[in-house]
Order: structure tokens, then C-alpha cells, then sequence
């Protein structure tokens, strides 16, 4: 299988030039113990500056434009770009590229914060629709036809909606009815397709944003394939966007020493999925549906199910291989439950008041490791699990903190999810005077930061957004859940950044 970019790259480690250039280590000789010893020589040695023979991503003409082209091609788009900062990077460059300073787009209100970077840079206005609530599972769904089609009711003049397909949950939106309603609209869809870079590759998931017919897409390389981390995809196909302005856009973006390895890797998955991609994704299955199927006899643990959420909350298809478990009857915690797995040397991808998600992909198949690695994960949560009569506990104590664990739990369940109100242009309030305000005093001020509790990163608030007392609250009751904050500059919450209104 053809990795042009890769094979450039092993054409110039074989001619064993000597490197009287940027950067600084030359190779690794110049590298601090022990990390030159952990990351090894041949890597170091590819660790390179912009080469002729290595070609330039800001103007391909050689091995990066042909690996590009091979992305593409593989993605059925009609210009593929290596993004070096991430899907983030990809995002940044999506909005951008689609829209002009004022142009509306609209905006599922759980976009991950790098959408509030776009739209800074971009210098648009947001429409925010709040995406259905699973009230069963105390999570999000995606976006509706029917909501996008009001959006434009309300908002006839926007230029574009985004979409974030698939969620975290791997819950995909109805992609290919909501491009239909953008397009009617003379609108472009763009597509946050982070976590779905294996969409289409096997007839048991289902189709890719740009299959279904999204204008752009992003698409985390790194989250589901054998990318290394920090490398993405940005898709663009048809006629609504400018393909020379979306390359200026990414040049301007990406930095001018970019790192071959990533590049490198970028091209290098990329063709594994080309060669077996139908296999790897049936490797995923595999790994899934093991994990599915031995926590589903743990006795009260609720595994969810494709069929539980596909064809409601705007959900039009469930990824089989992000695996989630709701403990809402057990009365503890997925943030307890996650801090419990990784005890027992087991990282969770996502975890939250009621869920913990397991990400599985290809790489997980290793039958006699992998089932291994499930037993771990269920004995793990067999220990977790209630007794059925409380007298039967080890200890008082015991009891009494799975009471209070189970209080704090179900005050998280019940409290609704905090309506924001735009109150000023976030651009204005990115470079606006901030000052620090205790989060128990921040109702009525208008926000100067984004707060998320991460993963997965989803704003509870956004600059020019006004705190409210339920707002207040609702970071108040993710505090007690110990889940970390993100964005904010008080990682403790103690203080907000707020405007300083004249």
C-alpha cells in the first residue's frame, strides 16, 4: 500500500545526511537523558526540519501532496489537509474557511470549546441549539432535522450549521436529512467528525459525514486509528467552499515546523485503513461486543444499547465500539467508578455523573490480553456493585459513604441543564478587561472564559454568556462529582473570570 509520505521519509534517514540545521539536537546526540534513550535514535533521527526531499505543507508538491491526495481519495472528499494541531486545528480552520466576520452559523450548545476558538478567529455569530436531553442516562443526544429546519426559520440569513457527529458517546446525528436542510438554505454543513474518522469502513457502522453529504469535516485520526496524538484530518468536498481559501486558511494556521513523525503517522494510518479497514473495524466489534457482553451479566450495571437510544433524540445510529455503562442504580458515581478502574490500571476514556465510557478500537483485539483485560474491568466494577442489605456491608462507615455519594448523585440527576443567555459578542469579551469574581458571586456578571468539566470539554458557559444563580449551581454540583475543570484560570473554581463592565 502505497505511503509516499512515510517512504520520503525512510528514503532520507537511509541517505544518512548530517544535519548542520534547525533542530537544535541533531538528531538526538544532543538529547537529555532519558528521554533520548525512551523515544529511541531512528525516531529522533526523522525529528527534521522542512526538507526539499520531505516536501512543504503549506505548498505540497511532492510526498505531502500526494499522501493528501491519497486521504482524499480513501474519504471520497475532494481535498484532503493534514492538521498538525488536532482536530482543534481542523475546526478552527472549518470556520474560517466557510465564514465571513458576522456570518451566523449555527451551533449545538455542547460543541466542544475549540468551536469557541473558531468562532473568535472567524469572527461569527453563533445560533446555539440546545441538543435533546436523555433524561434516563443524564447525557446529551444529538441535534434535531426539526431543530436545524426552526434555526433557519428564525435565522434565515445563516451561512452554516455545525454538527458534532459522532458525540462522545458515539451517538451519530441524522447527518445526511440536516445537509439536505443546510443546502436548501444555501448553507454549508460542517462536521466535528472527531470521533468518527472509522465511519463507513464496515457495513456495521454507519456512513461518514462526508457520505452523508457535509461540506467540511474534522476528523481526529489519532482518537479511533493509528495516528500518533495531536494529528487530524480536514475533509472538504463540492462546490459551496472554496478549496485555495480553505489551504490559505490552514496554511495560516499551522505552523511552519511542523513535526515529520506526526505528518508521517497521518500518512501511515491513512493507508493501514485503506488496506484492511473492513478488518480492523470487525476487530473492533469483536473487542466491543466481548466488553459488552461481560459486563451485561454483572447483575443491576446497565450496558447501554444501540437500540436503546437509535431513531430518538435526534440519534441516528449508536458506534457499537464506545461501550457505556450507566450507573444511576447503583447509586455511585461514574467519576467513582472510573477513579476505581484506574486503581486497577485501567483508563476510561470519558466519566461523569453516571457513566463511565469505554473507547475500544481495532487495537484492543488481542483475544487471550483482551479478555484478560475484561475480566479485570468486571471484577473491578463487581466491587462497586451494592449489597442488596445494607447490614451486610463491611462497616458502617461504608454505608454511610455510599448514602451520602448516592445523595450527591441524585441532587446531579434531577438539577436541569443551565439555559445560557448571550449578553455580548464574544470577540468583544475576549479582548475586553476581565477581572476574577468567587464563582458564588458570578450570577448576573457576563463570563470572560469558558468553563467546561472535562472530558468531555463541552462549555457549561462561554465568554459573553451571563452567570446565572442555576449556572452557579450546576458548576457547584459538578465540583462535588470531582470532575476537573477545563478553561477556566482557576482549575479549582474558587473564582470565574467575568467581564469588567464600565
Amino acid at each position: 500500500m502505497k505511503q509516499p509520505l512515510v517512504k520520503a521519509m525512510e528514503r532520507y534517514l537511509q541517505e544518512q545526511v548530517y544535519p548542520l540545521h534547525t533542530p537544535g539536537h541533531k538528531g538526538g546526540r544532543g538529547m537529555s537523558e532519558p528521554l533520548r534513550s525512551l523515544l529511541g535514535s531512528t525516531a529522533l533521527r526523522l525529528d527534521v526540519s522542512l526538507m526539499s526531499e520531505l516536501d512543504d505543507i503549506h505548498a505540497p508538491s511532492g510526498c505531502i501532496r500526494l499522501a493528501q491526495e491519497e486521504a482524499a481519495k480513501l474519504y471520497g472528499s475532494d481535498a484532503c489537509f493534514f492538521s498538525v494541531n488536532g482536530t482543534t486545528g481542523a475546526i478552527h480552520a472549518m470556520l474560517m474557511t466557510a465564514l465571513q466576520p458576522g456570518d451566523k452559523v449555527m451551533v449545538p450548545r455542547n460543541a466542544h470549546r475549540s468551536v469557541m476558538g473558531g468562532l473568535i478567529l472567524a469572527d461569527a455569530v453563533p445560533v446555539y441549539v440546545q441538543p435533546s436531553y436523555i433524561k434516563e442516562f443524564g447525557m446529551q443526544g444529538q441535534v434535531t432535522p426539526e431543530q436545524v429546519k426552526e434555526a433557519f426559520a428564525l435565522h434565515p440569513d445563516m451561512k452554516a450549521v455545525l454538527l458534532t457527529s459522532p458525540n462522545y458517546f458515539g451517538m451519530v446525528a441524522e447527518v445526511k436529512q440536516i445537509a439536505e436542510i443546510a443546502h436548501a438554505h444555501n448553507a454549508v454543513l460542517l462536521v466535528d467528525e472527531a470521533h468518527g474518522p472509522h465511519l463507513g469502513f464496515h457495513e456495521m457502522f454507519p456512513p461518514s459525514a462526508m457520505q452523508c453529504g457535509a461540506d467540511m469535516a474534522a476528523q481526529s485520526t489519532h482518537k479511533i486509528l493509528g495516528a500518533l496524538t495531536q494529528c487530524s484530518l480536514l475533509q472538504v468536498k463540492g462546490t459551496r467552499v472554496d478549496l485555495r481559501h480553505a489551504a490559505d486558511v490552514m496554511s495560516l494556521l499551522t505552523t511552519t515546523s511542523p513535526n515529520y513523525l506526526l505528518m508521517g503517522s497521518l500518512d501511515a494510518a491513512r493507508a493501514q485503513l485503506a488496506e484492511r479497514g473492513s478488518a480492523m473495524m470487525e476487530d473492533a466489534l469483536r473487542a466491543a461486543g466481548l466488553l459488552r457482553q461481560e459486563l451485561g451479566k454483572i447483575s443491576g450495571l446497565h450496558v447501554i444499547r444501540p437500540e436503546e437510544v437509535t431513531g430518538k433524540f435526534g440519534i441516528s445510529a449508536l458506534d457499537a465500539t464506545k461501550v457505556t455503562i450507566n450507573l444511576k442504580e447503583w447509586g455511585i458515581s461514574g467519576v467513582a467508578a472510573g477513579e476505581a478502574l484506574r486503581k486497577e490500571k485501567i483508563a476510561v476514556e470519558l466519566v461523569d455523573p453516571q457513566n463511565v465510557l469505554f473507547l475500544v478500537t481495532y487495537a484492543d483485539w488481542a483475544p487471550v490480553q483482551w479478555q484478560d483485560t475484561v475480566n479485570r474491568i468486571c471484577r473491578t466494577l463487581q466491587k462497586l456493585r451494592p449489597v442488596q442489605n445494607p447490614l451486610e456491608a463491611r462497616s458502617l462507615e461504608r454505608v454511610k459513604a455510599l448514602e451520602k455519594e448516592a445523595a450527591e448523585m441524585e441532587k446531579t440527576q434531577q438539577a436541569d441543564l443551565p439555559v445560557t443567555e448571550v449578553a455580548a459578542p464574544m470577540r468583544e469579551v475576549f479582548y475586553g478587561k476581565k477581572k476574577a469574581v468567587p464563582l458564588a458571586e458570578a450570577a448576573g456578571h457576563i463570563c470572560a472564559e469558558a468553563v467546561s468539566f472535562y472530558p468531555p470539554g463541552i462549555p457549561v458557559i462561554l465568554p459573553g454568556e451571563r452567570f446565572t444563580s442555576e449556572i452557579v449551581t450546576w458548576c457547584c454540583l459538578m465540583k462535588q462529582q470531582g470532575l476537573p475543570v477545563s478553561g477556566s484560570a482557576d482549575t479549582s473554581l474558587q473564582t470565574v473570570r467575568v467581564l469588567a463592565e464600565e
